[in-house]
C-alpha cells in the first residue's frame, strides 16, 4: 500500500497530483477519462467510485485526479486519499527499458512510435522525452503521440494537462515551434 508523500496543486485548478512513496507502475502511464474506461483497472475504478471525478492518470509514484467544476477540494481530497492509500504497490523490479517511459493506454504501449517507420517520429518522441514530458509530469500530466500523418503530428494530453487551458494553447504552440526548429519546419501539431 503506497503512502502519500505529498499532495500538490497543478496549473489546472481542477486537478491535484498525489506524490507517493511507493510506485503504482513502472515507466508506464495509465489514463482514464471515464469510470467506464477505468472498469478494468482497480486503482482508477476505486478513485472514480469516490464521485466528483472527471479523470484519473497515474504513472510511477504519481497519481493525478481531476475533479468536477462544482466539487470542493476540501471535501474531495480526504475521500480520494483512501483508495490511493489502499492501492497495491508495484512489488516487482522495474523493467529494463533503457530509461525510456512507455505509454500504456488500455494496454497499448506507445504504438504510434513503435509501429512507424518514419524516423521523424522517433526524433520527436526523443525530443518530447527530453524537453517536454518531464515538465508536464512535474505538473501532474503527460502526453502521448497518437500519430504522424503527412506533416500533422497528433498528440493527446493526459492527467492535469488534459483539460488545462495552457496546455491547449501555449504549450501546444511551444511544442510545435520546438519541433519545427529542431526536426522539420513543415510539421504542425494538434491535440486530439
Amino acid at each position: 500500500m503506497p503512502k502519500i508523500a505529498d499532495i500538490q496543486e497543478t496549473p489546472n485548478p481542477n486537478a491535484v497530483k498525489f506524490i507517493l512513496k511507493e510506485p503504482v507502475s513502472y515507466g508506464t502511464s495509465h489514463s482514464f477519462k471515464t469510470a467506464e474506461d477505468a472498469a478494468g483497472d482497480e486503482l482508477a475504478r476505486s478513485i472514480f467510485e469516490v464521485g466528483e471525478v472527471v479523470s484519473v492518470f497515474y504513472m510511477d509514484k504519481m497519481v493525478t485526479v481531476e475533479k468536477t467544476d462544482d466539487a470542493e477540494w476540501d471535501e474531495v481530497l480526504p475521500a480520494l486519499a483512501v483508495p490511493i492509500r489502499a492501492a497495491a504497490s508495484v512489488q516487482t523490479a522495474a523493467p529494463a527499458n533503457n530509461g525510456q517511459a512507455a505509454t500504456a493506454v488500455g494496454g497499448a504501449i506507445a504504438a504510434a512510435v513503435a509501429m512507424s517507420d518514419d524516423p521523424r517520429l522517433r526524433e520527436i518522441d526523443a525530443l518530447l522525452d527530453e524537453r517536454i514530458r518531464p515538465y508536464l509530469a512535474g505538473d501532474g500530466g503527460w502526453l502521448e503521440i497518437i500519430g504522424l500523418e503527412a506533416n500533422d503530428l497528433q498528440i493527446r494530453y493526459q492527467g492535469a494537462c488534459g483539460s488545462c487551458p495552457s496546455s491547449l494553447t501555449g504549450t501546444l504552440m511551444a511544442i510545435e515551434n520546438m519541433i519545427r526548429e529542431e526536426i522539420d519546419p513543415e510539421i504542425t501539431v494538434s491535440a486530439v
